[in-house]
């Protein structure tokens, strides 16, 4: 049973943010609303990431050696979920976040120097290693400062300042790279660094739980996810979703491109999103509350596959603007859902591994867009992949839904214990 003594709290803070904040998220701890407010820091610097193609392109970088760079960028985002899991649970929280901002800020820099394309890719392998060991710590702490009955509106909160930092980052980004790409660099390290400070001050650390003694061993790795059948279930169900989210920003700018339309089509259809999630993901988390976690994740995962299907259809700016509502607001609605689940599904000792592996979930889920989905797209043609998008999407959805039962009784077991 988790209580106050698994997780010290500073007495200095308050207990929860003032009423004026949306009632979603109110009675939430100082922990959350610090990690919220760090992520937005942190996520208004996402600025070299989006501008990376036309960094390399003036350093004179083919479009050969660009791939060479962007797969080194998607690698770092399978290693990095992986290492930051084991990191959390054996040296904690704090340290695993730490070495993850400064790591990834000290990359920023190493990428702007590099002399070569090589050199290039190594720093941005090491970029997206780094900056990715940082959520399955900030997901476990997440997980330690609140109960199983709070967690999904705590990873809402996160969610919701990732997207309010990358909005305005957005709108920032193009702004700094008219003014000279070194500004992309130093906004985006500043961030981070900034981030690293707010943990290093006023994030406390969760006191260590110790493995159940079940004469089981534990391992120092993720042996204690993979004898979890229940997880092994729902983390491949939930990787398949969140492939199918991740055509949004790799298939749409090529079906707007292939439509004859300029990228600041592409550049409006995100502000719609941004702005639809930001604006309504606090009330919608609030109204769907009531209802079944799963069956929630359900319905919103089924809308993000119809709304990638439509794309298909769409043969102008209103049809491509019809397409993101419809998958936007399917984003809404699963907001925090799946980060929730794994983190009721996992002992309190191994927090970190069971959010690092849903965290690498989301990395071979980007990095199958990447590839297979641009692959499918370019040699079996755009149909086939937007169908594929509707039945996979579909169908793990309803077999998502079929272990609410399983889910319930594992997590009011874990309550028990």
């Amino acid at each position: 049973m988790e209580g106050p003594t698994e997780f010290q709290q500073s007495p200095r803070m308050p207990s929860s943010m003032p009423s004026l904040v949306p009632s979603s998220f109110r009675g939430l701890p100082p922990v959350v609303w610090t990690i919220f407010a760090g992520t937005i820091v942190n996520r208004l610097g996402y600025l070299v990431t989006p501008f990376l193609v036309f960094f390399l392109a003036s350093r004179g970088v083919t479009g050969a050696e660009t791939s060479y760079v962007l797969g080194a960028l998607g690698a770092g985002n399978l290693l990095g979920p992986a290492v930051g899991g084991i990191l959390a649970d054996r040296i904690g929280r704090r340290p695993t976040m730490l070495i993850g901002l400064v790591g990834a800020s000290a990359a920023q820099g190493a990428l702007f120097l590099a002399p070569g394309v090589w050199t290039m890719a190594a720093a941005a392998m090491l970029i997206s290693a780094a900056g990715s060991t940082v959520s399955p710590a900030a997901y476990a702490l997440l997980a330690d400062a609140v109960d199983s009955e709070r967690r999904r509106r705590a990873y809402a909160l996160f969610g919701w300042g990732v997207n309010i930092g990358t909005a305005v980052a957005g709108i920032l980004g193009g702004y700094l790279a008219a003014q000279g790409y070194w500004l992309l660099f130093a906004v985006d390290a500043g961030s981070m660094l900034v981030y690293a400070l707010v943990v290093a001050v006023r994030l406390p650390e969760p006191r260590r739980t110790k493995p159940a003694r079940n004469g089981q061993k534990d391992g120092i790795g993720y042996g204690v996810v993979l004898r979890d059948r229940l997880a092994l279930l729902l983390l491949p169900l939930f990787g398949v979703q969140l492939f199918v989210y991740s055509l949004t920003e790799v298939a749409l700018p090529l079906a707007i491109h292939d439509s004859g339309l300029s990228p600041a089509v592409y550049g409006a259809m995100a502000a719609v999103n941004a702005v639809l999630v930001v604006a309504l993901q606090p009330f919608v988390t609030a109204w769907l509350s009531r209802f079944p976690q799963l069956a929630v994740q359900g319905a919103g995962s089924t809308l993000i596959a119809l709304g990638v299907a439509l794309t298909g259809l769409a043969d102008g700016i209103a049809g491509y603007a019809v397409s993101v509502v419809v998958w936007s607001l399917g984003e809404v609605v699963v907001a925090g859902i799946a980060a929730g689940v794994v983190a009721n599904l996992a002992p309190a000792h191994a927090r970190g591994r069971y959010q690092g592996a849903f965290s690498w979930t989301w990395g071979v889920a980007r990095f199958a867009a990447l590839t297979l989905g641009v692959a499918t797209y370019t040699t079996l043609g755009p149909s086939v992949l937007w169908w594929t998008a509707l039945v996979a999407g579909t169908a793990t959805s309803l077999a998502t839904v079929a272990l609410t039962a399983r889910v319930n009784a594992r997590t009011a077991h874990e309550l028990a214990a």
